[in-house]
C-alpha cells in the first residue's frame, strides 16, 4: 500500500516545539527536553519507578546485615531493640516476611519501570519519525538537491533508532546508578560516619572522569553518525541505479567505493570504541581504592570492639560496596549508548530546526473557484549555486481555459518555468499571479491542488496500478479510476497485466515500460481533474501510435481548462492556442504555429530538424 504523507493532528499536538535560532548551541539533552514537552510527565513517572526499583534492589544487603545481627546477638539485634521482637525464631520469620515483601516490590517496580521506559521509547521514536518526515516533506525542493537521500534516511531511521535504544535502556541505567550512589552514600554515613568518607572519595574522580569521557567521546560519535549518513547515501544511490551499474559493468568499481566508505565508518567506530572501552577498567581501579579503604578501616573498627561499628553493619557496608561497584562498571556501556544518542539527537534537531524557505501564504484558493488565469510578470530566477539566471525577464499571460505551449532547446528553462508556477522555488525577481493572486500570498496546498502536474521524470510508487492512479485523489471510485485510465490511453495495457488494476508495479514502477509509466502519470492528473494542467514532456516516452492516441485524449481534457504544455516534439503542440519559444531563459519568439513557421526563426529551425520539412520565409 502507498502510505499517506504528512503528520496527523495528534502528532502535531504532542510535539509543541519552540525552535529558537540559538537552540543548536544548547546541550542535546536540553534540546530533547524542550522538544518532548508533552512527554515530560511520562518521563518523570518512569524515572520515579526506576528509583523505587533501585531502592528495593539495594535492600538485600541490609537484610543480610539484619540476618547477621540476629545470629550474632539475637537479644541485642535491631528487631529486639527497635521493634520489641525478642524471640530469635520470631525475628527470623519476620525477616523472611520482610524479605518476601522487598523482593515482591522490587520485581513489581522492575516490571513497571521497564514497561514505562520501553513504551515511552516507542512512542517518542514513532512521533519523532513521523514529525521529522512531515517536516522534511515541507522543505523546499532546493534543500533536497544538495543532500543525499541516504543521508536523510539515516536520520529518519538510524538516528531515531539510536535515541529509542537510549530511552529503552540507557536513561533508566543512568537514573539507577545515580540512585545507587546517593542511597549507599546515605547508608554509609548513617552506619559509620567516621569511615564513610573513604567510600565516597572515588566519587568526585568518577564524576570528573565521566564528564571528561563524554567530552572526548562526543566528537567521535558525531563522526560515526556523519559517516553512516555518507555510507547510506551511496548504498541508496547504488540500489536505485543498479540497472546502470550492471549495464556499464561497474560492479567492482561500486564495491570499491562502498568498501572505502564502510572502512571509514569502521574506523570511526573503532576510534570511539577504543576510548569508550577504556572507561570501565579505569573506573574499576578508582573504585577499588574505596572498597579496600572500607574493608580495612571498617574491619579495624569491628575487631577493636569499640562498638562504633557492629558486625552486622560491617557486613551491610561490604555488600553495599559491592552493589556500588557492579553498576558503575556498566557505566561505560551506558555512556556509550548515551553519546551515540546525543550525536543522533543533534542531527535530528538540526534537521527539525531547518526552516522551510517556502511557506504558506494567507490567501486561500478554493479548488472550485479557480479560473486558471496565469500571469508571468518580468520573472527572473537563478539557482542558489548559479550566477547566471535560468529564466530572465519573462513576461507571459495565459488566459483562463487557454492552451499555451512552451518549447525551446535543451536547457532553455522550460521545466523551470512550470516549477516556478508550482512554487517549488521562489522567484529571484518579478511576479507570478494565479487569478490575480501573487504566488507567495497563496496557501501552498490550495495552489498545488489547483494544478495537475505531469512531469517528464515520472515517479511511480511501489504499490498497485489502482493506487498509483488514485494517488492524490485517494477517495476516487473504481469507475473514476478506470475512466481516467481510458482517457490517458492506459486502460488497454492495464487490463493485459497479470492482475489488471491490482498488479503490483514494483519500486519506481520497474515492472512497467517508460511509456506505460507516463500514461499512468497522465491518468493520475486526469483523475485529479484540476483547473490548471501542466504537461512537462508528457509524451516523451511513448511511441508514435500511443502519442497520437494521447493527443486525441488531450484534445478532450484541455477543454475549459488552462493548460501549459512543454514539449520537445513540436508535433504534439502545433494546435496550441499560443506557443512560446524559450532560448537561454528568455522568450525568443511567440505566436501560433503557422505564424512562427512563417517567421523562419528558432521555432522554424526546430521544426525542420524534427520533420525534415522546408520552411519558406514570409516575403
Amino acid at each position: 500500500m502507498i502510505p499517506h504523507s504528512g503528520c496527523d493532528t495528534i502528532c502535531r499536538l504532542k510535539f509543541n516545539v519552540i525552535r529558537k535560532p540559538d537552540m543548536e548551541k544548547k546541550h542535546p539533552v536540553v534540546r530533547l527536553w524542550k522538544y518532548a514537552a508533552a512527554y515530560r510527565p511520562r518521563i518523570v513517572l518512569a524515572s520515579i519507578f526506576s528509583v523505587l526499583n533501585k531502592i528495593f534492589d539495594l535492600a538485600p544487603p541490609a537484610l543480610i546485615g539484619l540476618a547477621v545481627d540476629i545470629v550474632a546477638s539475637p537479644y541485642e539485634s535491631f528487631f529486639a531493640r527497635r521493634l520489641g521482637v525478642v524471640e530469635p525464631t520470631s525475628q527470623i520469620w519476620l525477616l523472611a516476611g520482610i524479605t518476601l515483601v522487598v523482593w515482591m516490590f522490587e520485581s513489581l517496580f522492575q516490571y513497571i519501570y521497564q514497561l514505562a521506559w520501553r513504551n515511552l521509547a516507542q512512542a517518542v521514536q514513532h512521533d519523532m519519525r513521523v514529525e521529522t518526515y512531515d517536516h522534511v516533506q515541507h522543505l523546499e525542493l532546493a534543500y533536497f538537491e544538495d543532500r543525499s537521500t541516504g543521508g536523510l534516511m539515516s536520520i529518519l531511521n538510524d538516528d531515531i533508532n539510536q535515541l529509542e535504544r537510549f530511552l529503552d535502556v540507557g536513561a533508566s541505567d543512568l537514573i539507577q546508578v545515580t540512585t545507587t550512589v546517593l542511597v549507599i552514600s546515605g547508608v554509609f554515613i548513617y552506619l559509620a560516619p567516621t569511615v564513610a568518607w573513604m567510600a565516597l572519595i572515588p566519587m568526585p574522580f568518577i564524576i570528573w572522569g565521566s564528564v571528561k569521557f563524554q567530552h572526548w567521546l562526543a566528537p567521535r560519535y558525531a563522526r560515526v553518525r556523519e559517516q553512516v549518513g555518507i555510507l547510506n547515501g551511496i548504498l541508496s544511490n547504488n540500489l536505485t541505479g543498479v540497472a546502470t551499474i550492471k549495464s556499464f559493468t561497474a560492479e567492482a568499481h561500486e564495491v570499491d567505493r562502498v568498501t572505502v566508505e564502510s572502512r571509514d565508518y569502521w574506523d570511526a567506530n573503532r576510534r570511539a570504541i577504543q576510548l569508550s572501552a577504556a572507561f570501565v577498567p579505569l573506573i574499576r581501579m578508582v573504585i577499588v581504592g574505596g572498597f579496600i579503604a572500607i574493608t580495612v578501616a571498617g574491619g579495624f573498627l569491628v575487631v577493636k570492639g569499640s562498638g562504633r561499628l557492629t558486625v552486622a553493619s560491617y557486613s551491610t557496608m561490604m555488600f553495599m560496596t559491592q552493589r556500588l561497584l557492579w553498576p558503575l562498571t556498566r557505566l561505560g556501556e551506558t555512556f556509550d549508548l548515551y553519546q551515540r544518542a546525543m550525536a543522533s539527537i543533534d542531527r535530528i534537531m538540526n534537521l527539525l530546526d531547518t526552516k522551510p524557505r517556502i511557506v504558506d501564504g494567507p490567501v486561500s484558493l478554493p479548488f472550485d473557484n479557480v479560473k486558471g488565469e496565469i500571469v508571468f510578470d518580468d520573472v527572473t530566477f537563478r539557482y542558489d549555486s548559479g550566477n547566471l539566471p535560468v529564466v530572465e525577464s519573462l513576461d507571459l499571460q495565459v488566459k483562463a481555459g487557454q492552451t499555451v505551449a512552451i518549447v525551446g532547446p535543451t536547457g532553455s528553462g522550460k521545466s523551470t518555468v512550470v516549477k516556478l508556477l508550482l512554487r517549488f522555488y521562489d522567484l529571484t525577481g518579478g511576479h507570478i499571479t494565479v487569478d490575480g493572486h501573487d504566488l507567495p500570498s497563496l496557501n501552498l496546498t490550495d495552489l498545488r491542488k489547483a494544478v495537475g502536474y505531469v512531469s517528464q521524470d515520472v515517479y511511480i510508487f511501489h504499490g498497485t496500478v489502482r493506487e498509483n492512479i488514485a494517488y492524490g485523489t485517494f477517495d476516487a471510485t473504481d469507475e473514476a479510476i478506470i475512466e481516467a485510465a481510458k482517457i490517458a490511453e492506459a486502460h488497454t495495457f492495464i487490463t493485459e497485466l497479470p492482475q489488471g488494476y491490482d498488479t503490483i508495479v514494483g519500486e519506481r514502477g520497474q515492472k512497467l515500460s517508460g511509456g506505460q509509466r507516463q500514461r499512468l502519470s497522465l491518468a493520475r492528473a486526469v483523475l485529479k481533474d484540476p483547473p490548471i494542467l501542466v504537461l512537462d514532456e508528457a509524451t516523451s516516452a511513448v511511441d508514435n501510435e500511443t502519442e497520437a492516441a494521447i493527443q486525441r485524449s488531450l484534445e478532450r481534457i484541455v477543454v475549459d481548462r488552462t493548460t501549459i504544455m512543454i514539449a520537445h516534439r513540436l508535433s504534439t503542440i502545433r494546435h496550441s492556442d499560443w506557443i512560446v519559444v524559450l532560448e537561454k531563459g528568455e522568450i525568443a519568439e511567440q505566436g501560433r504555429h503557422e505564424e512562427l513557421l512563417a517567421r523562419n526563426g528558432l521555432y522554424a529551425a526546430l521544426w525542420r530538424v524534427q520533420t525534415g520539412e522546408k520552411v519558406v520565409a514570409a516575403s
